[in-house]
């Protein structure tokens, strides 16, 4: 793994005084650093996390693995609140690639002293764009670590990333995608449920009014719901799904 450089204790990360530097770790398991104007192209969706996701008795976060219908494996998170995010990046429709612990972004601050960070995600869209993410509660934002936020932050428009801190996300949208995300694999993209089910939302009907039109729902509604996660069809998830919420036609993946 590409090991960060240790900050001194009880000093100011400071703004950015010099280049910036990345180290990343790629697909070959090759250990990279260079400057950031010379890896700006580099894929960072497809690398490997800079550091361990590590689990130990007592621990106050929760990592762990997401799986990603986007990449089709697995996603580290170091807490609940970056497997939310990471959820909601999945079910991002413009999205295409997601690395979590992407690169570590090394600068010098106004001490001279060297700082590093590790942002949390990295996102390709559809259109090759990408977002750079750090996902912080607000209250949990000290002076140090804002600091590093607003490094990535200059860091990620020298190249023309977006950059995002993120923090607890809108808990209704958290739930309604939660619970589609149940339904993500392919598995449960079955025919000849799945045509019916777009052929019957061809307008917007109520959810179960739908589903019973296209068959016992039983076996469409799981059909229904990936179909509703892929985007196939679509249906407003800031607000509590429920048997009358509305479905139409979506835009496929």
């Amino acid at each position: 793994m590409v090991h960060a450089l240790e900050a001194l204790p009880g000093g100011s990360t400071g703004p950015p005084t010099s280049g910036f530097e990345v180290a990343y770790v790629a697909l070959d398991g090759s250990e990279l650093r260079r400057s950031l104007a010379d890896a700006w192209a580099v894929p960072f969706e497809h690398a490997l996390p800079v550091r361990a996701f590590a689990s130990y008795r007592r621990q106050r976060n929760l990592p762990g693995l997401w799986w990603s219908a986007t990449t089709g494996g697995h996603i580290g998170y170091e807490s609940w609140l970056e497997r939310d995010q990471v959820m909601l990046l999945d079910f991002d429709p413009a999205v295409v690639g997601i690395s979590s612990q992407p690169f570590w972004l090394f600068w010098s601050a106004a001490s001279s002293r060297p700082v590093s960070h590790a942002p949390d995600y990295f996102a390709r869209r559809d259109d090759g764009t990408a977002v750079v993410i750090d996902c912080r509660p607000a209250e949990r934002r000290g002076p140090r670590d804002r600091a590093k936020f607003e490094a990535t932050e200059a860091a990620c428009a020298v190249v023309g990333w977006e950059f995002r801190l993120l923090g607890a996300p809108d808990p209704v949208v958290v739930r309604n995608v939660r619970w589609l995300a149940g339904y993500r694999h392919l598995r449960h993209r079955v025919e000849p449920a799945a045509s019916p089910l777009r052929e019957v939302f061809a307008e917007p009907l109520p959810l179960m009014e739908g589903a019973a039109a296209a068959g016992k729902p039983l076996a469409v509604l799981p059909v229904l719901f990936h179909l509703l996660w892929s985007h196939e069809l679509a249906v407003d998830v800031s607000v509590p799904l429920h048997t009358g919420s509305l479905v139409s036609p979506g835009a496929s993946r």
